[in-house]
């Protein structure tokens, strides 16, 4: 049922990096550290400006594959990679997209578990990759029955 949507993306969504979101979740994750949240600590490191938290992006808006659908309840996060070509800068706009790279299953002891791989990932004004965060969805056997009704 999902393996139809490998390769499936969504229209880019416009975010930005704003100053006011980075410190409230620094602060959410408990790392105030100043590269966050100081404006003058920030012009003194080698980016010159203040940056984003590794995990940030998971406040982005990443848009919506068509016709593709998940249950709100039933799911497993499974695993969580990001993977930086450079720092995410406060202030900056970044274009966002999720992808579906592959879709499998396994046997376990409760029956079938499926395994969809998503990608989520930023570019900036030019359309250069910022980052890419991979994550594993655990799709268990009661979600795949209630999914095929």
């Amino acid at each position: 049922m999902f393996k139809a949507f490998i390769g499936k993306r969504s229209n880019s969504v416009k975010n930005v990096v704003e100053r006011g979101a980075v410190k409230k979740f620094a602060e959410a994750i408990g790392d105030c550290h100043p590269i966050f949240v100081d404006e003058e600590f920030g012009k003194e490191t080698r980016y010159k400006q203040n940056i984003a938290p590794t995990t940030f992006p998971r406040v982005f808006d990443y848009g919506k594959i068509e016709n593709f659908h998940l249950p709100n309840v039933g799911l497993i996060h499974g695993e969580q990679i990001f993977e930086y070509k450079r720092p995410l800068f406060v202030g900056e706009t970044i274009y966002c997209y999720t992808e579906i790279k592959d879709y499998y299953e396994k046997k376990g002891g409760h029956g079938f578990m499926g395994f969809l791989v998503l990608s989520d990932n930023g570019e900036d004004q030019g359309g250069n990759l910022v980052f890419t965060a991979k994550s594993i969805v655990i799709i268990t056997e009661e979600v795949r029955k209630v999914l095929a009704v």
